[in-house]
């Protein structure tokens, strides 16, 4: 199950980029030997890659296993409604399946995950929130280290991002704050085109205590109801590939090299009893040749939650016994590589609606469509120009007083962090083969829990690194966590039972109806849950690397991505992985200074 907008079917305009100097096969390179060697041109790849060539005496390597994101077919990773086309099952995604669900009807799920430039910043829905001030405290204080508290990450925060004017240049005031906000490199908006839903959202916020409203949820406090904040730019998407890796690309320092996957780590020493791996083994494909590069300093591996902890595995770092059913031969015994995913589920609620205004209508509508696309294509505004899925975002907490916290221990990172997040959609979504409508108005309201108990997994499913590995998040593993969904759910239909919706709402639609109980709550998750692609801790904080994100027991390799978080903020990932890559970028240059 995944994202998807109902009869969505517009046209793409192929869309033009400028093609840098990449490297596409390792036969182009001209030495083997770097500074540093990065694995993934991902979220935080990219970053480490701008921020470390800032030296001109520093040499970088850059091994990523996909494609570019520029290209004549790129336009449904550029336009921004086009999203839900950018994945699964194309050239920019890895197309990853998860092992059957147990709580899902025992169905396994696609796992979208960027193959591309850029990573799954590329291919997302382009959320941008940051978290808790709560989430960063937690991971400062299990990482020993009090550099990752929030108050040390603030000038991490103004560094790396900036909000600019959304697409149709509305008057954004107080719908967001600017001192949370810097002048770095990724450009953030809030949204670009008016929903019909708009004020009925805010409407809410005004008349309901339970719901208030935020000014900007990026403060540290996401508490209440904020305008969606999301990595949109001039009415396109803005990825870590272009905000950082790009640019970066004319530096005769830095060398790309795309449609290659790293195979191995390999060890090319020892310092006493510790093992150091500073080469990296990489190929094009199953059959095709091994090359090797090696780092000076570091080997950085930012493969992202999925790919970090299976190139470990593939490595000999792991789990000996189950690395040895493989015939892998164990150099570190690590049995927490690859334990401990853990990832936000969601579900869609949708509503029949009165207006004839909603996001449906280029659905149904090949003349509105394309004139949209007309739109875009003239000047990028319009609404292929704005966030698919939300305007509004929402992030909320189960009252101390509710009676699931007489059984369980809270699971958030402290006071100000959310239990569940809703996002509201100006149209009909859903995550599965789900009975489409192909008339009328509606809107969908998506619960997501976002401070989850339930724990997975990535483990090798043979020795080939080119054999996918088994990806098990463990969704709904942990009883609490359909407890939240409940409550979650409830908030939801409370929220348009408001009067601000009284003539807007007609009822839910069709499956969301049996959601009045429980047990129908339950039936429906184990029916139309889906990952929000946001998979962490495979290679966390305390169990795989140390507070500076070295890998434990072993030299010359550092891990900065998404995998390294001991708890999956109560955020949509990619900010936070951009904090942590932009600190991340310091402790190494500090290192080595």
């Amino acid at each position: 199950m995944f994202p998807t907008f109902s009869l969505f079917s517009l046209a793409l305009l192929a869309a033009k980029g400028a093609i840098g100097a990449l490297l596409t096969d390792p036969t182009q390179l001209t030495t083997t030997t770097y500074d540093y060697v990065i694995v993934g041109a991902g979220t935080a790849g990219s970053v480490l890659a701008a921020r470390l060539t800032e030296d001109a005496h520093v040499r970088v390597l850059v091994v990523e296993a996909g494609r570019s994101n520029e290209g004549p077919d790129n336009a449904n990773i550029r336009i921004p409604f086009n999203a839900p086309l950018a994945s699964p099952g194309t050239s920019f995604d890895w197309n990853f399946t998860t092992v059957d669900q147990p709580s899902l009807n025992n169905e396994p799920e696609p796992y979208p995950r960027g193959k591309v430039l850029g990573g799954s910043s590329s291919i997302n829905y382009m959320v941008y929130t940051r978290g808790s001030a709560d989430d960063y405290d937690r991971l400062a204080a299990i990482a020993g280290d009090d550099g990752w508290t929030w108050e040390n990450l603030h000038p991490y925060i103004l560094k790396h991002s900036s909000i600019v004017a959304p697409a149709d240049g509305h008057d954004t005031t107080g719908e967001f704050d600017p001192a949370w906000h810097g002048n770095g490199p990724l450009l953030t908006s809030v949204a670009g085109y008016p929903a019909v839903i708009d004020p009925l959202v805010i409407g809410t916020t005004q008349e309901a205590a339970e719901f208030p409203y935020n000014v900007d949820g990026n403060s540290g406090n996401p508490l209440g109801i904020s305008w969606a904040q999301s990595t949109i730019a001039n009415g396109t998407r803005q990825s870590s590939a272009i905000a950082y890796l790009w640019p970066a690309l004319n530096r005769p320092n830095l060398d790309v090299l795309i449609h290659t996957q790293a195979t191995r780590l390999i060890q090319t020493g020892r310092t006493g009893a510790t093992p150091i791996f500073r080469s990296v083994e990489f190929a094009t494909g199953p059959s095709a040749p091994r090359f090797r590069a090696t780092a000076r300093r570091e080997v950085i591996l930012s493969a992202g939650s999925v790919g970090t902890p299976q190139l470990l595995q593939l490595s000999g770092i792991g789990n000996r016994d189950a690395l040895s059913a493989l015939g892998i031969n164990t150099i570190v015994n690590n049995p927490d590589v690859g334990e401990h995913l853990q990832d936000h589920p969601f579900i869609p609620l949708q509503w029949e609606v009165t207006s004839n205004e909603t996001f449906d209508q280029l659905f149904y509508n090949a003349d509105l469509s394309a004139a949209a696309l007309n739109q875009w294509n003239t000047d990028h505004t319009g609404p292929l120009s704005t966030n698919p899925v939300m305007n509004h975002i929402g992030f909320l907490r189960i009252p101390d007083d509710n009676a699931i916290w007489q059984e369980n221990e809270d699971p958030s990172a402290g006071p100000n962090s959310p239990h569940y997040e809703i996002a509201f959609g100006n149209c009909f979504v859903t995550t599965s083969a789900q009975t489409v409508p192909s008339s009328g108005g509606f809107m969908t309201i998506t619960p997501i829990v976002v401070s989850p108990s339930s724990r997975g997994y990535v483990r090798l499913s043979t020795s080939n690194p080119f054999d996918a590995p088994l990806i098990d998040p463990g969704f709904f593993s942990d009883d609490l966590d359909m407890a939240i969904m409940i409550e979650a759910v409830k908030a939801s239909q409370r929220y348009v039972a408001t009067s601000s919706w009284s003539n807007f709402i007609i009822g839910p639609y069709i499956d969301s109806a049996n959601t009045t109980t429980p047990e129908g709550i339950i039936e429906y998750t184990r029916q139309r849950t889906a990952t929000t692609r946001h998979p962490t801790g495979t290679a966390q904080v305390g169990k795989v690397v140390n507070g500076d994100l070295t890998v434990k027991d072993i030299s010359g390799v550092r891990i900065v991505d998404a995998s390294i978080f001991p708890h999956v903020p109560s955020a949509h990932t990619q900010a936070p992985t951009y904090i942590i890559a932009e600190r991340a970028a310091d402790l190494i240059k500090a290192a080595y200074h």
